[in-house]
C-alpha cells in the first residue's frame, strides 16, 4: 500500500476491528434467536429482518447531507455510542417487543456507513479510493473472524442471551478509540461553478440501477443461510460459528485482495464469488464446505468499496457523503424487501432459493459488464 497509516486511519481501523468482534458474536445469530426465543415462524423471522433493513434505510442520506455540511466526527462517535446502547437492550430483552426495540435502534446505527466512508475518503492520503475504502471492511471482518466462533461457543454454554452482554463490553473499548479521532475540514464546491447535480448525472445514475440489481442478486440466499444450516443441515450453534468465521475470514481477505484491483472488473468478480457462496450451501453436505461457501462470501462484501469507488470517480468532493448515503439507501432498500422474499420461499422449499439466486446473479453479472463505468477509477 502507498503511504502510511496516519493517526486518524490507525483509530478507525482499531476501532473497527473491536466492533467486528463483537457484532460478530451476535448479528449472524439473530435470526436463529428470534426462531430459538421467541418461536417465530421463518416468515415472520423474514419480515422483522425486512423491518431492520428499513430501519437502515431511513438514515443515509439524511447522514451523507450532514456529514457533507456539518462534519462526519459527531455523526461517527454518535453511532458508536447507539450501537452500543441498543446492544446492552437487545441483552436485557426478555419480551418480543423490547428485543425489537433494540434490534431496530442497532439497525439505524447504519447511518455511520456514508459519514465513516467520507472520513477515510478524506484522509487516505496518497492511497487509491477503493484500497481505503477497503480497508474499513477488511478491519472490520478480522474482528469478525473470532466473533462469530465466539459467540457460538458462549451461545452453546451460557445462552445466546450472554453474547450481547460480552459484545457490549468490547464496543466500549471501541468507542474509546473513535473518541480519538480528528475533526475535519468540511469540503466546499466554488459557488460559480457548482457541480452537476446527482439527479442530473446520467453515468452516475445508471450505475446505481446496475448495483441495485448486482445486490438483489447477491443478498437473496443471505438472510435465511443461518436458518438453513440450524434447521435443515442440523448444525450445532459452535459449527455454525465456525462457518460465521470462515465467512469474516473470507470478508477481510477477500476485501484486501480485491484493495487494489480494478474497481470495475473487482466487481463483476465477486459477484462470482457469491455464485459460488450459493452453489456450496445448496448442494454441500459437510462442515468444511458449508465453510468454504461463506468464506467466498466474503466477495459480497468486498464488492461494497468496489462500487463506491467508481461511483466517486462520477461526483464531485463536496457531494461524496450524499452519494454514499444514496448508495447505503438503495443497499438498505433492498435489504428491506429481500428477507420476507426469502422467508416466503424458504417456507415453501428451503432448497429453491440458491438456484434462484445463482441464476439472478449470472443475469447481474451479464447487465453488470454491459453498463457499468468503463473509464478505471482512480484517487
Amino acid at each position: 500500500m502507498r503511504g502510511i497509516l496516519n493517526r486518524n486511519l490507525f483509530f478507525v481501523a482499531a476501532a473497527l476491528f473491536l466492533w467486528g468482534f463483537g457484532e460478530g458474536m451476535f448479528f449472524n445469530f439473530v435470526p436463529i434467536y428470534l426462531d430459538v426465543q421467541f418461536l417465530l415462524s421463518k416468515y415472520q423471522i423474514g419480515l422483522i429482518l425486512g423491518a431492520f433493513g428499513f430501519s437502515m434505510a431511513i438514515t443515509h442520506i439524511p447522514a451523507g447531507r450532514l456529514a457533507d455540511r456539518f462534519g462526519r466526527r459527531p455523526l461517527l462517535i454518535g453511532a458508536w455510542l447507539l450501537g452500543l446502547f441498543s446492544t446492552l437492550v437487545m441483552g436485557f430483552a426478555q419480551v418480543l417487543p423490547l428485543f425489537l426495540i433494540g434490534l431496530f435502534a442497532y439497525g439505524l446505527t447504519a447511518f455511520v456507513s456514508s459519514p465513516l466512508s467520507s472520513y477515510v475518503t478524506a484522509a487516505r492520503g496518497k492511497w487509491p479510493v477503493g484500497t481505503v475504502l477497503s480497508l474499513t471492511t477488511a478491519t472490520f471482518g478480522m474482528g469478525m473472524v473470532l466473533g462469530p466462533v465466539t459467540g457460538g461457543w458462549i451461545g452453546d454454554h451460557y445462552g445466546m442471551r450472554m453474547s450481547f452482554y460480552v459484545a457490549a463490553v468490547v464496543f466500549v473499548f471501541s468507542n474509546l478509540f473513535m473518541s480519538l479521532i480528528e475533526h475535519q475540514p468540511i469540503d466546499h464546491h466554488d459557488p460559480d461553478s457548482p457541480p452537476l447535480s446527482l439527479r442530473s448525472n446520467r453515468r452516475f445514475i445508471t450505475l446505481m440501477g446496475v448495483l441495485a440489481f448486482a445486490t438483489f442478486s447477491m443478498y437473496l440466499a443471505q438472510p435465511l443461510t443461518p436458518n438453513f444450516l440450524e434447521g435443515v443441515r442440523r448444525l450445532s450453534l459452535s459449527q455454525t460459528g465456525l462457518v460465521f468465521t470462515a465467512g469474516a475470514l473470507g470478508n477481510s481477505l477477500l476485501a484486501i485482495t480485491f484493495s487494489r484491483a480494478n474497481p470495475r472488473r473487482g466487481y463483476l468478480f465477486t459477484q462470482a464469488l457469491v455464485i459460488l457462496f450459493a452453489f456450496f450451501i445448496w448442494k454441500g453436505t459437510t462442515l468444511p464446505v458449508f465453510a468454504l461457501g461463506y468464506f467466498l462470501l466474503g466477495g459480497f462484501r468486498a464488492s461494497r468499496p468496489m462500487a463506491m469507488a467508481q461511483a466517486r470517480e462520477l461526483v464531485h468532493d463536496s457531494q461524496m457523503g450524499i452519494t454514499y448515503g444514496i448508495m447505503e439507501t438503495i443497499s438498505s432498500v433492498i435489504f428491506i424487501v429481500t428477507p420476507p422474499i426469502a422467508g416466503y420461499l424458504f417456507e415453501r422449499d428451503p432448497m429453491i432459493i440458491y438456484p434462484l439466486a445463482i441464476g439472478l446473479i449470472l443475469a447481474s453479472i451479464v447487465v453488470s459488464s454491459m453498463f457499468l463505468p468503463r473509464k478505471e477509477a482512480h484517487a
